[in-house]
């Protein structure tokens, strides 16, 4: 047997794997309805799993998205989920890098996230102001909204993030 951890995308076989996964990381948020919207669209997001002894036990989605009035490639990252009994274990941290790798060689400028300031900046994530989340986050909630330009080729720009349907949802922007 081996702990190897492998980040590669999902397949259909890892949907109940990952369908088990969030109830387990946010017993108080359900975040299935989001996930299964984002899933089927290979062409809308990179979806990755983490893998050891052949268990998906983290997975992460980045969505592909834009900023208005601009013709920056940019992305979004979450949710993003752990195993509880595999967290701090440098899953979430390995879907992360990956994921930033692999947006940076699909020429994505910018990638942002809503999410834990502590956490996001471990990987160079910064409080962002020019690009506006699609929905008002709570003023408690400003220092989560991050961004990272993982190609190394930041610019200035701003408008409002552009997101599909399923983040359409003001729900997932707020408390």
């Amino acid at each position: 047997m081996t702990t190897k951890l492998e980040i590669r995308e999902s397949t259909p076989e890892d949907l109940a794997a990952i369908e088990s996964l969030y109830p387990q990381a946010f017993p108080d948020e359900d975040l299935l309805p989001l996930v299964r919207e984002l899933l089927p669209d290979p062409a809308l997001v990179t979806s990755l799993v983490a893998v050891i002894d052949e268990r998906v036990k983290g997975h992460g989605l980045f969505t592909r998205c834009g900023v208005m009035e601009s013709t920056t490639r940019a992305a979004l990252l979450g949710p993003l989920a752990v195993a509880p009994d595999s967290q701090r274990r440098g899953i979430g941290s390995a879907i992360v890098r990956e994921g930033l790798h692999r947006m940076a060689a699909d020429k994505v400028s910018v990638v942002c996230v809503l999410g834990d300031p502590a956490y996001y900046g471990r990987f160079g994530f910064h409080p962002e102001a020019s690009i506006k989340p699609p929905y008002p986050v709570p003023e408690e909630w400003k220092d989560a909204w991050r961004s990272i330009w993982p190609a190394g080729d930041a610019r200035p720009i701003s408008g409002v993030m552009t997101v599909p349907p399923p983040w359409r949802n003001a729900a997932l922007w707020g408390p």
